[in-house]
């Protein structure tokens, strides 16, 4: 990831240094320059003038009790906290401690320096805040004591609503069953926020008052949003060192995302191939967990074959292996794996299984790499490997920084390719965990950057794969989220999420498999159809649970569904099959522009404020708005921004903004309307009438 400081300073600035305790006016030759400083007693403020493509913000500094507030257009768009919170925030000694009023301050070289006071006695901290047309870095430090970590605390009102951060950690069960959208219409609180988190996260948040926030660190963050409706956002770094950030301040919310985008790089490709957009992968996991065997996967296979239900790959999910990391089928269950995956092969799928770089401590392979140092060195003690807990035991973590230890993992990985005919891979695992230490010269956000490596050399079959933390968006990987419920509140989660993840820089989502996989009770028929129904409307469908009847893992008894539930479902699927080549036109443009494909209304219509808190509805690229159904009933209230509208079931015209009251949702039907202006208009049409 590139920090502000390694990105260029294009704006003119004054050389003119100011104390507190000076009051005189900055030089009209500055002034026309570009960004000037003004004071009074109370507050010092930094103005950048409007330029070609940025709107132009001030950031008002008081000096008598610390807060800093932006605004734009003489509207404030983003303000620390003030009181006893403090927006310049640290822990000395094991008490919070903040910045308190400003000692001192400077105007030199394009920086704007700010020295304070502290809380904590003999303690004092200076803030940095240097301009650029469309943003400003802050940076700031603590002098004195031994401050061991920093943080940044806002008001969330005085930015409106906020968005970004990637998949959420809340008290209803986030991000299983639960996605605040808005974020701070929930309550988002998460501890372990960084580099090694298995969630896909992002240290980038932006508001509907266009400012965005993107801290550079490669630490571990605490972050919380409004946690406890307290109206905080509370960024904390787990360092002592400098915290520094990057504050956009944009027209609108869209161009914040590409500010942001411009700093962590967009795809270079797109990982998934235009069959794996077209057409769902089938994943064994939430059809059988982990009572999988041989004869229940080929039965499986082909039943989706008879029903004739499309999808490009069979894949075999957790608990093949004869040991977790010996990467070798256990032939109690599969006693001719060969045989299986030739039958596959032979319905026209691909065959692909899981894989994981946690290897188990009662594996065979956990002592050879053990001994030859392929895994991961432990924190407290580094002449032994670190040992991490996850839902299937103890293990070890493959050593990708290690060549050799890179080259031996591969190795059994195109053996099993080779001796059984399988195409590729779900990588499910973490590449790093924060017991372990990383070896020299190595830092946490760097294993992303490996295992994305690893990850690129294989078919990873649209499944994707969790790579996340700032500059991993250039990888171009499909992202999939984590494992959600089986009820209406992990569909409607998996929406918040998907626009979530794809706004942090990751335009190819999807959601979890269609119906959830968390070991809930079997979906509902209805839950099942409309999951299919809102997945058809996202630029991949990731399946599982088979429409032709599934196991109910909560009691170990077949599940049936009926007819009805084979032919909604396979008219999704069918519908984003005929949608592929308009997808597959949105692909093509993240490539070039790192724009996301699914998106929220108000991305592309700023300017009504309804959209900003719809969380039922997404654009799909720039034609398509989807309004599928993602609760229990037949009817559903659908808004319209501005423009032109098709709606694709009734064959009529609407004009926006408006919204209409009990659009009539029965199970064969799943709203969507196209934008006549725009680009792609006449293609989703076709695929949608």
């Amino acid at each position: 990831m590139l920090s502000w400081r390694d990105r260029p300073v294009a704006i003119a600035v004054s050389l003119a240094t100011l104390t507190l305790g000076s009051l005189a006016a900055v030089p009209a030759a500055d002034a026309a320059a570009g960004p000037r400083v003004t004071h009074d007693a109370r507050s010092v403020t930094l103005r950048v003038p409007p330029s070609a493509g940025a709107p132009g913000y001030s950031v008002k500094v008081a000096t008598e009790s610390l807060t800093i507030t932006t605004t734009r257009g003489g509207r404030t768009v983003l303000a620390t906290a003030g009181g006893t919170t403090g927006g310049l925030r640290f822990r000395d000694g094991g008490t919070w401690q903040r910045a308190t009023r400003v000692t001192g301050w400077s105007w030199k070289n394009g920086v704007l320096r700010l020295d304070t006071a502290t809380t904590r006695d003999g303690v004092t901290a200076e803030a940095l805040i240097t301009p650029k047309p469309d943003r400003y870095a802050l940076s700031w430090s603590v002098k004195g004591g031994a401050a061991d970590r920093l943080g940044l605390a806002f008001d969330l009102k005085s930015a409106g609503h906020w968005y970004g951060h990637g998949e959420t950690a809340t008290p209803g069960g986030g991000p299983y069953t639960d996605q605040p959208w808005p974020l701070d219409a929930g309550d988002v609180h998460d501890d372990a926020f960084g580099p090694a988190s298995y969630e896909v996260v992002d240290p980038f948040w932006y508001t509907s008052s266009a400012t965005g926030l993107l801290v550079d660190t490669d630490e571990v963050m605490d972050v919380a949003i409004n946690d406890a409706k307290d109206g905080l956002g509370r960024f904390t770094v787990d360092s002592g060192g400098t915290y520094n950030a990057t504050v956009f301040v944009e027209a609108d919310p869209f161009q914040v995302y590409r500010d942001h985008t411009g700093v962590v790089g967009k795809p270079a490709k797109s990982d998934a191939t235009y069959t794996q957009f077209a057409e769902p992968l089938w994943n064994s996991w939430a059809q059988f967990y982990t009572n999988v065997d041989q004869a229940k996967l080929l039965d499986y296979a082909q039943k989706l074959h008879d029903d004739g239900i499309p999808g490009h790959t069979i894949q075999l999910d957790d608990r093949w292996e004869s040991n977790y990391g010996n990467l070798t089928f256990d032939t109690r269950t599969f006693p001719d794996a060969r045989a299986m995956s030739d039958r596959i092969h032979a319905m026209g799928y691909d065959f692909g299984i899981w894989v994981t770089l946690w290897i188990n401590l009662d594996s065979t392979n956990y002592r050879y790499a053990a001994d030859h140092g392929y895994l991961l060195k432990d924190k407290a003690d580094p002449a032994k490997p670190c040992t991490v807990s996850w839902w299937n035991g103890t293990a070890g973590i493959v050593d990708l920084a290690n060549p050799d230890a890179k080259a031996w993992y591969v190795a059994n990985l195109k053996k099993l390719m080779s001796t059984y005919r399988v195409d590729g891979f779900k990588f499910d695992t973490r590449f790093f965990d924060d017991t372990c230490a990383p070896d020299e010269g190595y830092q946490r956000a760097d294993y992303q950057r490996l295992g994305a490596q690893l990850a690129d050399q294989f078919d990873l079959q649209g499944a994707g794969i969790r790579v996340h933390w700032s500059g991993s968006q250039q990888t171009g990987f499909v992202i999939r989220q984590v494992d959600k419920g089986t009820g209406w509140d992990s569909l409607a989660a998996s929406v918040a999420q998907n626009l979530a993840i794809s706004t942090i820089g990751y335009p190819f989502v999807e959601t979890d498999m269609v119906g959830g996989s968390l070991g809930q009770p079997a979906p509902t028929k209805e839950v099942l159809i409309r999951w299919a129904q809102a997945a058809s409307l996202m630029p991949l469908m990731y399946s599982s649970t088979s429409p032709a009847g599934t196991n109910d893992t909560t009691t170990g008894k077949p599940v049936s569904y009926d007819q009805e539930t084979i032919d909604r479902y396979r008219d999704a699927v069918q519908a984003h099959g005929r949608l592929a080549p308009y997808i597959w036109d949105q692909v093509r443009h993240s490539v070039a522009t790192g724009d996301p494909i699914m998106r929220p209304l108000f991305f592309d219509f700023p300017k009504d404020a309804r959209a900003y808190t719809v969380n039922d509805e997404w654009m799909l690229g720039p034609a398509v708005l989807a309004a599928p159904k993602l609760s229990s009933g037949v009817t559903r209230d659908v808004f319209l921004p501005t423009g032109k509208w098709f709606d694709v079931n009734r064959g009529t015209v609407i004009h926006g903004p408006v919204t209409l009251r009990g659009y009539s949702v029965p199970l064969d039907v799943t709203p969507a309307f196209v934008d006549l202006k725009a680009p792609g208009a006449a293609t989703a049409i076709r695929a949608l009438k």
